[in-house]
């Protein structure tokens, strides 16, 4: 194989920059859409008669139909699916950030709007600036990915404070207890960072969560910035 030249290495290298400053721009504007939305992460192999999958898709009924919200989600099956079709049979915004992958991302069909990206990054940094409040239920290595992300950007103060729930009490509860043990244990973490996130499986809390969390700024910031 024919290594590349300085040229050909410079002219990939802007072409990059230039998708990923397009993507940034293109996410901003889509979600400028969306003023207020709550972010819903979950396995996406979590199947329709699972009871996770029967409360993601209760709450997005209930967020879209009682706060006005749209529900925004990576667009997958499983938790993803539920959300969306909870808000999308609700008659509310159900819309989404895809991402190209080798293999063919399966999309739900509970969708009114939704954007692709190339870039894995930089659709995290989108859904990092999108929402009022982020909600996970249990899911596996991309759900954690989300929200180590998340918490590490409020905890650094890189981002406001913003609500994240963790909803499947039995699921989530014996990692917390395994950040108390041992990584404040440690010293590795403060005990004040355990408050950036709540453990709940009360659904008017959530709401009520939800409902008194502010509006965030970050979208129109961001984007006057890139104009």
């Amino acid at each position: 194989m024919k290594p590349l030249t300085k040229q050909e290495i410079h002219d990939t290298a802007v072409e990059r920059v230039h998708l990923i400053s397009k993507e940034f721009s293109d996410g901003f504007n889509f979600l400028r859409n969306y003023p207020r939305s709550v972010t819903i992460f979950g396995g996406n192999l979590i199947k329709e008669n699972n009871p996770y999958y029967i409360k993601a898709r209760a709450l997005g009924a209930r967020i879209a139909n009682e706060l006005h919200y749209s529900i925004l989600t990576g667009v997958g099956p499983g938790i993803m699916e539920a959300a969306n079709r909870g808000a999308f049979e609700a008659g509310g915004e159900s819309v989404g950030l895809t991402i190209e992958l080798p293999l063919h991302q399966i999309q739900n069909p509970y969708l009114n709007k939704h954007l692709n990206f190339h870039y894995f990054f930089s659709r995290k940094v989108c859904l990092a600036f999108s929402a009022e409040s982020y909600v996970f239920f249990p899911g596996g290595f991309g759900t954690f990915d989300e929200f180590f992300d998340l918490l590490t950007l409020i905890q650094t103060g890189k981002i406001e404070k913003v609500p994240v729930i963790l909803v499947g009490s039995d699921f989530w509860k014996p990692f917390d207890e395994l950040m108390r043990k041992e990584m404040l244990g440690l010293g590795t973490i403060d005990k004040d960072d355990l408050d950036l996130y709540t453990i709940t499986d009360n659904e008017n809390e959530i709401i009520e969560i939800i409902k008194n969390a502010p509006v965030r700024h970050g979208i129109k910031f961001i984007h006057n910035h890139l104009e």
